[in-house]
């Protein structure tokens, strides 16, 4: 299938996707779109975006035990490295 539809670039830079287009690609107010520039030309596709956690579970364990252990020293950065990997 080939598709061509024109739109123009507003002075901030947006650009209205053509009512077909959206509908082809069922894009909804919100919806995300990745562009991905190829020697080909632009591409444009739908995408989710998920939040993603900043620490996985086991790291979260791995915090909790170091804040338990709150006031530890350790005589260089080694020696804490090497404790905080035997979490």
């Amino acid at each position: 299938m080939e598709l061509t539809e024109l739109a123009t670039v507003t002075s901030k830079g947006q650009v209205t996707i053509p009512a077909v287009i959206r509908d082809l690609l069922k894009l909804e107010k919100g919806s995300n779109i990745l562009f991905k520039i190829t020697e080909n030309g632009v591409f444009l596709s739908p995408c989710e975006v998920r939040e993603r956690p900043a620490y996985s579970a086991r790291e979260w364990k791995k915090i909790e035990r170091l804040v338990a252990e709150k006031g530890k020293s350790y005589p260089d950065a080694g020696s804490a490295k090497k404790h905080i990997d035997s979490l």
